[in-house]
């Protein structure tokens, strides 16, 4: 028997309109009866990988120690594996789709310990079809891994190295320009960027240019001059801020406005930080790195 666990929390995409997490949530219910299930979110963006990671890595160092699902799973029903990876020795179990959704949260924890791929049949339900694993897969490991079910009885050992990565953006950042990415709108229009406040050299001080790359905008773009400030009520009525978010990373802001709606920013969108008397430097491509599953 391997460790018992009381706690799951489930991220997906399936969101509220239909029977999906209400269905997932019975299946834990009736394999684990003694298990709470903590909703992080059902709210990403349907097929968004990338933002399920993200949303994932957010959350891991909050999140109750115990099992956690996430499924944001454009590839299912296809021969993309499902995993379930250990971390933080023992302390926490990720279960998912193996398609780079765990990937950034795993190596917040510290990297994977043991991982496997979900083989077992005798550890799942009997799928009607196979577009469901949430259900038929996911939903049954992680209660059987509550129960005591040691992770190797789900499946067959795997290596971290020759799991999916996921990709996380880098910011480019010299002593003119930081280029930095997009990362994450939050429902109060705050834009998370994929820099932090002391990745922005002290030289450039406290007013800065921000340029908002938009391609997919008719104006391709807009400049503003934003303040560094250390909330949101700091920002002048209109005016635009750069504020560190609860992540520790520096989000473009406005006070009571969507600056997202406002500025015309999109996740993904490239956003250049220059100090305000500097030149505009020219857009570049921003760097990606594959985020190593490996325990350190």
């Amino acid at each position: 028997m391997g460790r018992r666990y009381d706690t799951i929390s489930f991220l997906s995409d399936y969101g509220t309109d239909d029977e999906f997490v209400g269905v997932v949530k019975s299946v834990i219910r009736d394999l684990a009866p003694h298990v709470s299930v903590i909703d992080l979110t059902h709210g990403i963006a349907p097929f968004d990988v990338r933002a399920g990671s993200l949303a994932l890595a957010r959350s891991i160092s909050y999140v109750a120690s115990g099992v956690i699902v996430a499924v944001v799973d454009p590839g299912v029903g296809t021969d993309r594996r499902g995993i379930a990876i250990e971390v933080a020795g023992g302390e926490g179990v990720l279960v998912g789709p193996d398609n780079g959704v765990l990937a950034p949260a795993v190596a917040m924890a510290g990297g994977a310990g043991r991982a496997v791929s979900l083989t077992n049949a005798d550890y799942q339900l009997e799928a009607p079809g196979a577009t469901f694993d949430g259900r038929d897969i996911f939903a049954p490991a992680a209660a059987h891994l509550c129960n005591g079910v040691d992770l190797l009885e789900l499946g067959d050992a795997v290596e971290a190295d020759v799991l999916f990565p996921g990709m996380v953006p880098l910011p480019q950042v010299d002593e003119s320009t930081a280029i930095a990415q997009a990362l994450w709108t939050d429902r109060f229009g705050n834009v998370q960027l994929n820099v932090g406040p002391d990745d922005i050299p002290s030289t450039f001080g406290d007013t800065l240019e921000i340029r908002i790359s938009a391609p997919s905008h008719a104006t391709g773009g807009t400049t503003r001059v934003a303040r560094r400030v250390t909330s949101f009520a700091d920002v002048d009525t209109g005016a635009v801020g750069l504020v560190t978010d609860s992540n520790g990373m520096l989000a473009v802001v406005m006070n009571q406005r969507s600056a997202a709606e406002e500025l015309g920013i999109d996740d993904g969108d490239q956003v250049v930080i220059s100090p305000l008397d500097d030149d505009a430097a020219s857009v570049a491509e921003i760097p990606v790195v594959s985020v190593d599953l490996t325990s350190r």
